[in-house]
This record gives structure tokens, C-alpha cells and sequence, in this order.
């Protein structure tokens, strides 16, 4: 069950940029439109669940979504400098080895030396992976801005991204609990970060769609964590990589060349081959 938790991100967070392109709208109001969707999921599950709810949990989910709208608004800010071929994938990677050493070094989730083999080799599949899907796409593009400042923004995202993830699992606090401060938190955090930005457009009320989608992989997230670890389910919810970037190809006609393809379809597999084997490090 928690290896199907896991794959629930995946979909939706997968699908999500290829919702809000078509739903347009700049980074301030798409961000404040997810904040907003995820509040509403939130809401509803906090009155079918009615969870317990103690200053505690609050605190800490409060704190947790704060550090998610730090990692988002982030790393849409790198686009700006190295461009979306750089940063997406970039981001993505040292999201996962940040997540997978925490839950590793911290949380000690692979206990055999056969699990860390295959858990780092699997790694090593989704980052390569992640690299070729994003291969030669428009260099021109990725040359925009400041390196520099370009990763030094990523580190600053991937600090939020992580945080994210791993307060929750350090205090303990379940998927069902966590929901509706964490909502709370991503909400006042975009807000402090966005209002001088004037986010507040018709396309943030149309982003409200793809905060849904995006609250119900963080609650699959949320609830996978517990039974099969930060590293694992992290990791396997990345794979949406994949539909983000297929469904760019074919959904929203971006151009390839044939050599680009085969490396699309190569860094895809090796995804996915990457994700099948982080199933294995569970017992």
C-alpha cells in the first residue's frame, strides 16, 4: 500500500506544470492558486477525518508548509536565471539526495548493506534519468542568467523541498494531521513572498485546479512516508517526471529532434528502472 501512496505524487504532481501551462498565468499567481486548491483539499479531509489536532501538530505542519513555499517560489525563481532545462532537472536531483541522505544517514530506513547498494544504485538511475530527459533542450534557454546565482537559488529551494519532507518525519506527525497546517503554512508563506508581486489574477483562481491535484499527492506522499520511509517514497514520487515530460512533447508540441527522443525515451526508463528498485529496499 505505501509503495501505491507513493505513486499517487507521481501522477499528479507529473501532470500538474502541464494543467497550470494551459492554465496560464506567471509564478506568483499560479503558486497562490496551489496554496489556495491545497487549503480546500485540506479542508475537506480535516472534516471527513477530523483528526486531532494538538498546538504541537499545528506548529510543526505550520512550519513544514512555510518551508515548501520557500522551496516553490525558489526555484520557479531559478527558471529566471538558468533556465528550465537546467533547473528543473538540477532540482530535482539534489532534492532526492538530500531526501534519500536524511533518510538514510538520519533515519537509518535502509538497514542491510544490500538495501543501501540498491537503494544508492537506484539513485543513481533517477538522476541519470532525470539528466537525459532533459538533454539539448533549447541551450539557448539554459544559458539565460547567472549561473551563479541560479544555483545558489536552487540550494536555497532544495533547503525548502527537503524541510518539507523531513520535519514531518523527524516529529513523527502523520499524513492525516499534517494536511491542514501544512495547508495553512504554504498559504501564509506564498503570501508574505508574493504580494508584492500582485498574485491576486484570474489565472490564481484557475491554479486552484492544480493545487488540488497537488494536495492530493502530498497526501499520498504524506501517507506513504510513514510505512515505507523518505527515501523511498520521495524518490518514487519524482518518477512524475516522466509524464511532465512526455506530455510536453506530445500535449504541448515542444520540438525534438530524433536524438533527443531516444534520449527522452532512455532517461524515462532508467526512471522508472530507478523507482522499481527503491521498491526493493523495503522489507
Amino acid at each position: 500500500m505505501g509503495i501505491l501512496y507513493a505513486l499517487l505524487p507521481a501522477f499528479a504532481w507529473g501532470s500538474l506544470v502541464l494543467v497550470s501551462v494551459k492554465l496560464r498565468g506567471n509564478a506568483y499567481s499560479q503558486t497562490m492558486g496551489i496554496t489556495a486548491g491545497a487549503f480546500i483539499f485540506s479542508a475537506v479531509i480535516y472534516l471527513i477525518k477530523s483528526p486531532e489536532l494538538s498546538p504541537f501538530i499545528l506548529l510543526i505542519g505550520f512550519i513544514s508548509g512555510i518551508s515548501w513555499s520557500v522551496g516553490q517560489l525558489n526555484q520557479l525563481a531559478s527558471v529566471e536565471h538558468i533556465g528550465v532545462s537546467k533547473a528543473v532537472p538540477i532540482s530535482t536531483g539534489m532534492q532526492l539526495l538530500g531526501t534519500t541522505l536524511f533518510g538514510v544517514l538520519v533515519f537509518h530506513e535502509w538497514e542491510t548493506s544490500s538495501a543501501i547498494w540498491i537503494g544508492f544504485c537506484s539513485i543513481l538511475l533517477i538522476i541519470a534519468g532525470v539528466l537525459l530527459t532533459s538533454y539539448g533542450q533549447k541551450e539557448e534557454e539554459s544559458k539565460k542568467g547567472k549561473l551563479k546565482k541560479g544555483m545558489v537559488t536552487l540550494l536555497i529551494s532544495t533547503a525548502g523541498f527537503v524541510g518539507y519532507v523531513i520535519i514531518l518525519r523527524w516529529f513523527n506527525i502523520g499524513g492525516w494531521e499534517a494536511v491542514l497546517p501544512q495547508s495553512i503554512g504554504m498559504a501564509a508563506g506564498a503570501f508574505v513572498l508574493s504580494v508584492r508581486h500582485k498574485p491576486f489574477t484570474k489565472y490564481a483562481l484557475k491554479n486552484i485546479l492544480t493545487g488540488l491535484m497537488w494536495a492530493a499527492g502530498n497526501l499520498g506522499l504524506l501517507l506513504a512516508i510513514p510505512r515505507i520511509g523518505v527515501a523511498v517514497s520521495f524518490s518514487m514520487s519524482q518518477m512524475g517526471i516522466v509524464i511532465s515530460t512526455f506530455g510536453g512533447i506530445y500535449l504541448l508540441g515542444e520540438k525534438k529532434s530524433k536524438r533527443q527522443l531516444v534520449l527522452v525515451m532512455i532517461g524515462s526508463f532508467l526512471v522508472i528502472a530507478g523507482g522499481v528498485m527503491l521498491g526493493f529496499t523495503k522489507k
